[in-house]
């Protein structure tokens, strides 16, 4: 008797389909259901999510393992009711570090050139050309030094910036001086012009970017934010962009997504508002890496994605 594993796969919005029917094309030997697609949840072998809702997962008894929709995990720890035996496998690649790497290279490039005043003067119709000096005259910070992080910094570097890196553990990265813990912490930010949080969302790294981290920047620093939304604390940003002590803000997350309408950063002329796309995978490359992954959970074999049961990163 053949015994057919079925997988739930949660993702929200037009994508879902999408994703459907690519898992099932990869992974013709088992069963792909949408969450409101499943009727029998003792019989789901796998979960794979984005944003799976505060004790969904919990629903699924016989359920052997978690696969994120993204390298963070913390969309799922979020869960207090989360089933601690179950191992949960990230989502890393290349594709997925092309797309961070070539988001943040934009943006910090954007803000180095002051591509935004060039545009405001275009509305005006003036010729008005800003001259400022090379990249290696301008300082990026990168808040954590993960695999992304890491990447990001190490292209920032070779581009000519001047690149620091922070992270709560020594790391060393070619081309990248490296601050650590809360000993570096003041000095990273003092010396950045240019400050981009891609910490993991932690107790201790939840409204790190506060009124307290703004006052320890440079002067008309600016922050680009493509971690998480709690990383931020909204308010606080508002004041110190409208005391000029902070320029602008990139930001591509935020507390609640999607941003809601009328929120003052939608019209915010010293805000860049993107709706979480740095790094957005889609099923045809983030579903092969998925599909391989869960391949190799039932053959054995090992994962170097894979979280052990009551870990977090």
């Amino acid at each position: 008797m053949v015994i057919i594993m079925k997988i739930v796969l949660k993702v929200g919005g037009s994508r879902a389909d999408w994703w459907k029917d690519h898992m099932a094309g990869l992974l013709p030997e088992y069963e792909v259901f949408l969450a409101e697609e499943v009727v029998d949840k003792d019989a789901i072998d796998f979960a794979v999510v984005w944003l799976p809702e505060p004790g969904w997962l919990k629903s699924f008894p016989n359920l052997r393992c978690i696969f994120s929709i993204g390298s963070g995990i913390d969309h799922i720890l979020r869960d207090k009711e989360l089933p601690q035996h179950l191992p949960i496998v990230r989502l890393t690649g290349t594709d997925l570090s092309t797309r961070m790497r070539e988001y943040v290279v934009l943006h910090v490039l954007r803000l180095h050139r002051r591509l935004p005043e060039v545009e405001e003067s275009q509305k005006t119709e003036e010729w008005n050309q800003i001259i400022e000096p090379p990249a290696n005259y301008r300082t990026v910070g990168v808040m954590g030094l993960g695999n992304l992080g890491a990447d990001c910094a190490q292209i920032l570097s070779k581009i000519g910036f001047n690149v620091l890196g922070w992270a709560k553990s020594k790391k060393v990265i070619d081309g990248v001086e490296s601050f650590v813990g809360s000993a570096g912490f003041d000095t990273f930010l003092s010396k950045s012009d240019i400050v981009v949080c891609m910490l993991p969302l932690t107790p201790e790294t939840t409204d790190i970017m506060n009124a307290s981290f703004f006052k320890k920047m440079k002067n008309g620093a600016s922050i680009i934010n493509v971690a998480r939304g709690p990383h931020l604390n909204e308010k606080d940003l508002l004041v110190a962009i409208k005391n000029k002590k902070i320029r602008s803000a990139t930001l591509d997350v935020f507390h609640n997504e999607p941003l809601e309408k009328g929120h003052p950063f939608w019209k915010h002329p010293d805000v860049l508002v993107t709706p979480h796309i740095a790094s957005l995978i889609d099923p045809v490359a983030g579903g092969k890496a998925i599909a391989d992954n869960i391949k190799n959970f039932v053959l054995g074999n090992t994962i170097d994605e894979l979280i052990p049961p009551g870990k977090n990163y």
